[in-house]
């Protein structure tokens, strides 16, 4: 592994997200932290980043959430700490839709739509084009603005999303979101 841990942080901790993404992560050769998983989070920061620096590959892809909670709730305290800490380099952050509109958002740098269109609007929780130009509402995204990370893509609800975003055919949008997080980041 690289001297920092190199890390794609995902804003959702659900069963569908955490299927798809241990899925992706195992298409590109990377390793999930599996044990984030959770809604809502319940490891600490501090817990999260001993368990990515005893990643055998990267990219590390790691779950928040905060369980729809407004404010900064626990996925978030720990989403900060690991994005902060001098050990890790954030590649990128899927940020996941959510129904808490007018509440919690973010802005977002491009954005995925269930039908896998790259769009400079934000999209909703079922993937669908939203009216607000970059950003999307969520959940676990009240924080992101305040992180320095090369690139923020927003998608709706991973692993769902009408079915198109199911494991069960390559769930393509979260697959097209990693591959534009490596690609801006210089992954290599």
């Amino acid at each position: 592994m690289a001297e920092k841990a190199r890390v794609i942080i995902v804003t959702d901790g659900d069963e569908y997200a955490a299927r798809t993404i241990e899925y992706v992560a195992a298409q590109i050769g990377g390793r999930t932290i599996s044990q984030t998983q959770g809604n809502p989070t319940i490891l600490s920061g501090s817990q999260i980043v001993e368990l990515i620096l005893k990643a055998k590959n990267d990219p590390v892809f790691v779950m928040f959430d905060d369980c729809g909670l407004l404010g900064e709730g626990a996925g978030e305290v720990a989403l900060k700490y690991v994005a902060e800490h001098p050990k890790i380099e954030v590649l990128g952050v899927i940020a996941v839709a959510s129904k808490t509109h007018q509440t919690e958002w973010t802005r977002v740098d491009v954005s995925i739509d269930r039908f896998g269109e790259l769009t400079e609007y934000g999209v909703d929780k079922s993937g669908l084009k939203d009216l607000e130009l970059g950003r999307i509402s969520g959940d676990t995204v009240y924080c992101l603005d305040q992180l320095e990370v090369p690139v923020i893509v927003g998608i709706g609800d991973i692993g769902k999303m009408a079915r198109k975003d199911s494991v069960k055919i390559g769930s393509p949008i979260t697959m097209k979101a990693v591959e534009l997080i490596l690609e801006r980041s210089g992954y290599d």
